[in-house]
């Protein structure tokens, strides 16, 4: 199984929502929780190609984006494929 990583805010809807996708999934993830922690954030950023929205994901290290880009990937049968390692 893939080492899964994302990157939230606790309220945040979008963040919810992919997190309920991989617990679907039965995926183990490491969250971080970034509310309110710029240092953290800018990490993440940098991580992440310069993106600074909530949530960030991924996936064996390599960046799949955010909830709207990992819905997608399982949408067209990717996601499961990435997460299998």
């Amino acid at each position: 199984m893939a080492h899964v990583e994302i990157y939230t805010w606790q309220t945040c809807p979008f963040c919810i929502r992919a997190k309920s996708l991989l617990n679907r999934k039965g995926v183990q993830f490491t969250e971080f929780q970034i509310d309110g922690d710029e240092r953290a954030r800018e990490a993440m950023a940098q991580r992440s190609k310069g993106r600074r929205s909530v949530p960030q994901i991924f996936i064996d290290g390599q960046h799949v984006g955010g909830c709207d880009d990992i819905h997608e990937l399982d949408r067209v049968g990717k996601l499961d494929v990435l997460l299998a390692g």
